[in-house]
């Protein structure tokens, strides 16, 4: 947050807040079909995270499609439990909430991905694939 430079009056804060007292009320209108600017503010937030959640599945099933199949990515996809969900939503927060949590994740990933490559390439692949078939055949 932005201090002010010693005087009062002289901060970015104080320079926000005479220029939001400049505003008509016609400037301050939350963008959306209601005149209601909460109601357009959870219709935003709720336009944001199913676009998201979207993009994300279908990058999650393009990205298994070219390996296993159109179907078979589906159901990998698809057949994830709760826990699974919620601990990437756990691990992502943690990692874009502060630059602690960020190099926490990105060591972690890094220490995943090495001890996958100390394996051999083949036991990696077959383990990978087998963890993935068992999701696509739970129902």
């Amino acid at each position: 947050m932005a201090k002010s430079k010693g005087r009062t009056g002289t901060g970015i804060s104080s320079k926000v807040a005479r220029a939001t007292r400049k505003m008509t009320a016609e400037d301050r209108e939350v963008a959306g079909p209601s005149p209601n600017p909460a109601t357009n503010l959870l219709i935003h937030d709720i336009l944001l995270r199913s676009g998201g959640r979207v993009l994300r599945l279908g990058l999650e099933k393009g990205l298994l499609r070219n390996r296993y199949g159109k179907s078979t990515a589906r159901e990998i996809v698809e057949n994830r439990s709760m826990v699974q969900t919620l601990a990437s939503y756990a691990v992502a927060r943690v990692a874009t909430r502060s630059v602690p949590g960020a190099i926490v994740v990105g060591g972690g990933i890094l220490a995943k991905a090495l001890l996958d490559r100390r394996q051999s390439r083949r036991a990696a692949k077959r383990e990978g694939d087998r963890k993935l078939r068992e999701k696509a055949r739970q129902e």
